[in-house]
């Protein structure tokens, strides 16, 4: 028997997963802004090159996972079709 979400929760895991997208452009356009700032910094000299890799890192996974939900919420079964409903008389 598969069970299938109600629809409020199937929204409401698209508008995250459309949050989670923009986050992660927002990050993309944020970035070389913020480490040309780390960069005139003493502290962070050495290490710019580590901290824009992070960021970048942590922008690919906010965009990979809100593109995840997305198109799971695109590629499952609207609710009223669940699968093994003529099951119920076996």
């Amino acid at each position: 028997m598969v069970t299938t979400q109600p629809p409020s929760k199937r929204s409401t895991q698209l508008i995250w997963g459309i949050a989670l997208v923009l986050a992660g452009v927002g990050m993309f356009v944020y970035i070389p802004q913020r480490t040309a700032e780390l960069a005139q910094s003493s502290h962070f000299f050495g290490n710019i090159v580590v901290a824009r890799v992070c960021l970048y890192l942590m922008a690919a996974i906010l965009v990979g996972g809100g593109a995840k939900k997305i198109i799971s919420y695109f590629k499952s079964k609207p609710s009223g079709t669940a699968q093994g409903a003529g099951d119920a008389d076996r």
